[in-house]
């Protein structure tokens, strides 16, 4: 048996294995669709006899959830699922951590979505089946992100290397998040588009892009003057140390769109009420920036994405969602190893990432993340969500939240045993001094825990 296998991530999944996905997918659409919609699974395997897929969902959907069952139902296999948190034993007090042991003596595989972000992640720790993550918080989406890349295949032949224009909601859309990392990743021009004020990229996303996917965007003058209504561009480099070596001629934006990306407003994940959106028409669409761009979009749309777009042979949105189906499949067959003597049973570690060391540290003492819709914060998940960090140590030290990766930039460093801490953002060695540590948000913060200053004190001993 295949060892157990997590998505929480877009980036659990290789490329190699994201194209491992998609070939599976063809395969399922080619032997289990109609000539009339080559874009839709209609009949069935028998794969999964005999397994069964739990869907856990403590937020509402309508494409995740029935995409999955209907995914795991195509390959034979059978689904139980909670759909209303109102009627789970969530609305008893019972933590997201035990349910997900009790599910898993139910089922074979469970998919989550939550409100809380990193709930996904809490949840694979306790389970002791493959957890899917089918969207939490403003988090991620990677299932979304597979049908989305294999939109991009089926419409223009590839999904590498094409020029995207993403719009909408950038902050709060856990969906475009996935997206960026994976476009990113192979190679795509990303042309970002707020759809409004205060919408645009959280600052981790961004830091990530540019560091750890080396996706750069392109000088601000080259694309005011291209692209007026564009917030930025990011073009990802073959090797990290190529920007130093390209000029800024190099990095001039190609100016027409292969795919137009739109998302909806986040009101869920917006206190503060309703903004102004972006909305998009065939108007919008007939710019030479535009015409020849297909147009995608996660669903559902409130009114950023006119219905007369609907006609247009390059609306893609929903036959977009028809492959969430044969890609689900596809997930579900690679996951459980059903798929025995095809390339599926090779799935290994997932996308190649860098090896951060993790810290713990006592939940009363230090700093915790800094994301208040963490899961983490949450109430009845307070014994079981550790206050854990990523140590992210490059051009200064970044703490990364290990169930939501938000990152918490130049905290403040002390030392347990001498009660000790040091300057904001300083270096920290890993191995037995790691132990000692924990970490304050402020030199204020870390004061008032009764810590001093390291030279201070070091001074005061002698």
């Amino acid at each position: 048996m295949s060892p157990l296998r997590h998505l929480i991530s877009i980036n659990d999944l290789s490329n190699a294995e994201i194209e491992q996905v998609f070939a599976s997918a063809t395969k399922y659409l080619s032997q289990l669709s109609n000539k009339d919609t080559p874009y839709r699974v209609s009949r069935s395997l028998k794969i999964a006899t005999g397994r069964v897929l739990a869907t856990l969902f403590y937020e509402p959907s309508t494409r995740t959830r029935l995409s999955f069952e209907s995914a795991m139902l195509r390959l034979g296999g059978r689904t139980i699922s909670s759909a209303d948190p109102a009627t789970s034993s969530a609305a008893k007090g019972e933590s997201l951590a035990d349910t997900a042991r009790v599910v898993s003596s139910y089922a074979d595989a469970l998919v989550i979505r939550h409100p809380r972000d990193g709930a996904a992640r809490l949840a694979a720790e306790y389970a002791d089946i493959p957890v899917i993550n089918g969207g939490d918080g403003s988090h991620e989406h990677p299932t979304q992100t597979l049908c989305d890349l294999y939109t991009l295949q089926r419409e223009k032949g590839t999904f590498k290397g094409l020029n995207v224009v993403i719009s909408g909601d950038l902050r709060g859309s856990r969906t475009i998040h996935s997206f960026v990392y994976a476009l990113a990743r192979f190679k795509a021009e990303i042309r970002l588009m707020p759809g409004g004020k205060g919408m645009e990229l959280p600052a981790h996303v961004d830091w990530r892009l540019r560091n750890e996917f080396h996706s750069h965007p392109l000088p601000k003058a080259k694309i005011a003057s291209a692209n007026a209504d564009i917030d930025a561009v990011y073009r990802t480099v073959d090797q990290p140390h190529q920007l130093a070596l390209v000029t800024a001629s190099d990095f001039v934006p190609r100016k027409e769109a292969d795919i137009f990306y739109m998302t909806r407003f986040q009101k869920e994940r917006w206190p503060e009420g309703k903004k102004d959106y972006l909305k998009i028409d065939s108007k919008f669409l007939r710019d030479r920036r535009y015409r020849n761009a297909s147009v995608l979009h996660p669903l559902p749309r409130v009114g950023e994405l006119d219905a007369e777009l609907d006609a247009l042979p390059r609306a893609a949105y929903f036959r977009q969602a028809s492959y969430g189906v044969p890609i689900r499949m596809a997930l579900i067959a690679g996951l459980l190893d059903l798929s025995r003597g095809s390339a599926l049973e090779k799935f290994s570690s997932g996308f190649p990432k860098a090896q951060y060391p993790l810290h713990q540290q006592p939940r009363e003492l230090g700093l915790c993340c800094v994301n208040p819709n963490c899961i983490t914060h949450d109430k009845q998940e307070g014994p079981y969500a550790g206050n854990k960090f990523y140590l992210v140590q490059k051009d200064g030290l970044r703490l990364r939240c290990y169930y939501c990766e938000t990152d918490i930039e130049n905290a403040v460093v002390g030392n347990r045993k001498a009660k000790t801490y040091s300057a904001a953002g300083a270096a920290v060695k890993t191995g037995a001094s790691l132990k000692d540590a924990v970490f304050f948000r402020s030199i204020s913060d870390a004061a008032r825990a009764g810590y001093k200053p390291q030279r201070k004190a070091q001074a005061a001993a002698g």
